[in-house]
């Protein structure tokens, strides 16, 4: 017996993480649906900014590029595509899948 209190107490020893814990008063409003759709966008924000972390933007093609017009107009640049693109005036290149012929 006393060993399984033993037991018990050094598996309860071990800290758990759980997130962060909000205690509200029950007088206090809280709008459930606010708080998800907060969460909601805050992911979506953090996704779009992993997604533009891999977009590759050029202001100028490397050396060697050879332009293709089919399906549309790209280059194709030692096997990485860059299709261009008009930004203030100034042409970029951004990299994109190689298009299916």
């Amino acid at each position: 017996m006393l060993s399984a209190v033993l037991i018990v107490g050094f598996i309860m020893s071990f800290e758990s993480i759980a997130g962060q814990v909000v205690v509200r008063k029950s007088s206090e409003p809280f709008d459930a649906f606010a708080v998800r759709d907060q969460v909601a966008k805050e992911h979506e924000w953090q996704e779009a900014l992993r997604m533009q972390q891999q977009i590759q933007i050029l202001q100028a093609l490397p050396n060697g590029c050879m332009p293709v017009a089919v399906p549309y107009r790209y280059f194709n640049c030692q096997g990485l595509s860059y299709r261009p693109y008009q930004y203030q005036n100034k042409e970029l290149f951004i990299q994109i899948d190689p298009p299916r012929q």
